[in-house]
């Protein structure tokens, strides 16, 4: 009876831990598709707006919107322990992968600049091992690289026409970088404080120099912005910066940063897409055939995961 009792025990954990990892790749899966429209709506903002101004802007918006939050549902405080992890994630994604990619999107467009995301989940999954402590198997790395070297090939691919330069990216690249640390830095928090509160209690953390940083740049007047400007603000700040992040490190801190973090080879292709349905770019027809082997590719890592 006690052996029975443990098998049945033992079952119901597995199933337990099965259904969180589900639901962590549906979560993930949001936050993807939200991310996705990143950095058309960027491209779309800094066609009047600079990049130091937007960036402090979208934060300053979201850490508004944060504050209510937590206040509303009444939040405890981080403790001290998690004090620095806060910064990391403020610095990653609050601060370094808007500024970065701003700064990229007035070098490059938007088609060029998202098949970089293909390269942010092997930035995330080694970050997931250097701070989150996971231990991926070895099927899990090649297909993640195979996954990454099918995006990055289909990015110098599609760029062979123009669109790129070497600065934007190198801005491109090291917004990959620590934007791979902020995710799983803040995945690695979440476990702790939750998805959403880590996103709240970054962005509270860099409002202050945020709101400084867009005082001093901001324009001499916003009055006659055209109306894709403010919905490019309008979507970086909300969803971008707060609403995205709550799926998105749900899925992490539940399914695992490595394996989640494969569903960002997606992203390149939902961003492509936008690109051309929102600003007008041009696509090549060769993305259907690398979106379908990077699938293959996102399935195998979520096996190996």
């Amino acid at each position: 009876m006690q052996s029975f009792t443990g098998l049945r025990s033992t079952g119901l954990r597995q199933m337990s831990r099965q259904s969180a990892r589900t639901s962590g790749w549906g979560a993930g899966l949001i936050g993807m598709l939200i991310f996705s429209g990143s950095l058309p709506a960027t491209r779309l903002a800094v066609s009047q707006l600079t990049p130091l101004f937007l960036t402090g802007a979208r934060a300053v918006i979201a850490a508004l919107i944060a504050a209510a939050l937590l206040l509303l549902l009444r939040q405890p405080m981080p403790a001290r322990r998690d004090a620095a992890s806060l910064v990391i994630v403020a610095l990653g994604v609050v601060a370094g992968f808007p500024l970065l990619t701003a700064l990229a999107l007035q070098q490059i467009d938007a088609a060029h600049s998202v098949v970089f995301i293909g390269l942010l989940p092997l930035s995330t999954a080694l970050f997931g091992v250097l701070r989150g402590g996971e231990r991926p198997r070895a099927a899990f790395w090649l297909f993640s690289l195979m996954g990454s070297l099918s995006v990055a090939g289909f990015a110098l691919w599609q760029a062979r026409g123009g669109g790129a330069s070497l600065l934007g990216d190198a801005y491109m690249l090291a917004a990959i970088a620590v934007c791979g640390l902020g995710y799983a830095e803040g995945a690695t928090l979440s476990r702790r404080l939750g998805g959403w509160q880590v996103i709240c209690w970054a962005l509270i953390v860099a409002a202050a120099p945020m709101l400084v940083l867009a005082l001093v740049t901001r324009p001499d007047t916003l009055a006659g912005l055209p109306a894709p400007v403010w919905a490019g603000l309008g979507y970086v700040s909300v969803f971008s910066m707060l609403i995205g992040f709550v799926f998105w490190y749900r899925g992490l801190a539940l399914g695992g940063i490595a394996g989640v973090g494969q569903l960002q080879l997606l992203q390149p292709f939902f961003g492509l897409l936008l690109s051309a349905l929102v600003l007008g770019e041009t696509v090549a027809l060769g993305m259907v055939a690398v979106t379908g082997f990077t699938v293959a590719c996102v399935a195998g890592a979520k096996r190996f995961a």
